[in-house]
């Protein structure tokens, strides 16, 4: 049965409309949005800050202490700085914790490390790792480690699940053994701080 030629018509201008709606919808080159999610597809690429510090201080009685700066690179965030009173050649962790709290005494304040994928711990350069592994960091004769780690997989600033603004930096007294879940059985906290953003 055929439709009379006004309703023709008037289906016919309803398809063209629904057809030029949808081509619309087609995100532009610079649009962050993702057409099949709905979500901002770009959100947890984008750090919006460039620069913060990272003042660390003593926990678990020890005397280590640093400044540390950071800053987007790459797929992540790198560190860098200095980190005095650690044992003579010396190896440790360093981590990323998923609270910016560095008020209790053995910095268990800060909680676990940051993990925003659910990830299993593990080496920042191959497989599976959390958001906050980086490399050891190992100290001179004088018990300094020059500091110079990348974590990547977050952001810096932007408010995304994975950016690390305000989440505590924590140095351990072991070395990450980069396979032991958690935590890479790396030893009580000895120094914490958070990562504040300065630019």
């Amino acid at each position: 049965m055929r439709l009379p030629l006004p309703l023709r018509h008037a289906a016919l201008a309803a398809a063209t409309t629904l057809a030029l709606c949808a081509c619309s919808s087609t995100p532009e080159s610079g649009d962050t949005t993702s057409a099949s999610a709905g979500t901002p597809a770009a959100a947890a690429a984008i750090s919006t800050a460039k620069a913060a510090t990272v003042n660390l201080a003593s926990a678990s009685g020890s005397l280590v202490s640093g400044k540390l700066s950071v800053m987007p690179m790459g797929d992540g965030v790198h560190l860098r700085g200095e980190i005095g009173g650690l044992g003579a050649n010396a190896t440790h962790a360093i981590h990323i914790h998923e609270k910016g709290d560095c008020s209790a005494a053995d910095a268990s304040s800060a909680g676990g490390h940051f993990n925003p994928s659910g990830s299993a711990h593990g080496r920042v350069s191959s497989g599976a790792h959390h958001g906050g592994d980086m490399d050891n960091i190992v100290s001179n004769a004088e018990g300094v480690a020059t500091v110079d780690v990348h974590a990547s997989g977050v952001t810096l600033g932007g408010g995304a699940a994975n950016d690390v603004a305000g989440k505590a930096v924590v140095v351990h007294a072991a070395p990450d053994d980069y396979t032991s879940q958690p935590a890479g059985n790396a030893g009580a906290r000895v120094a914490c701080g958070v990562i504040n953003v300065t630019r």
